[in-house]
C-alpha cells in the first residue's frame, strides 16, 4: 500500500492486483428477534426455577398461546456465535424471526449450516 497527497489530502494507493477493498457492511440490529431471544431465555429461566410448572402454566400467565411460547422457547437453543450475529445485527438480509419461528436442528454445527445457506443465498 502506497500513501500518496492529492489535494492536500492523503490518497491510499492500493498494489497492483490487490482485491479491491469492501467495507463491512452495516449493523442491522432486528429488535423484534431481539427482545424474543431474550423473552425465551427468561421464560427458560422461569420454568427451570419451577416458578412455572409447564409452558401451558406459563403461557397464561404471560397472556400468550402456549404455540408461540414454545416455537419461541427453540430460541434458547441457538448456537452462542449465532446469537451473537443476532445481537450485532450481522445477519444476512432477509432473516428476521419469521426464520427463527420454523424448526431448527438442535446440533450447532447443523445450525451454521443452515444460516450460512442465506449468506450463500440458496
Amino acid at each position: 500500500m502506497t500513501l500518496r497527497r492529492r489535494g492536500g489530502r492523503k490518497q491510499i494507493i492500493r498494489p497492483e492486483g490487490a482485491a479491491e477493498f469492501q467495507p463491512p457492511t452495516p449493523a442491522r440490529p432486528d429488535n423484534a428477534l431481539i427482545k424474543a431471544v431474550a423473552r425465551a431465555h427468561r421464560w427458560k429461566r422461569m420454568l427451570e426455577s419451577g416458578k412455572y410448572g409447564s409452558i401451558r402454566e406459563l403461557a397464561e400467565a404471560e397472556k400468550i398461546s402456549d404455540r408461540y411460547l414454545a416455537k419461541l422457547l427453540q430460541l434458547t437453543l441457538l448456537a452462542p456465535d449465532i446469537v451473537e450475529t443476532i445481537l450485532d445485527g450481522r445477519l444476512p438480509k432477509g432473516i428476521g424471526l419469521a426464520q427463527f419461528m420454523e424448526p431448527w436442528p438442535a446440533v450447532w454445527a447443523e445450525q451454521r449450516e443452515l444460516l450460512s445457506r442465506f449468506w450463500r443465498g440458496g
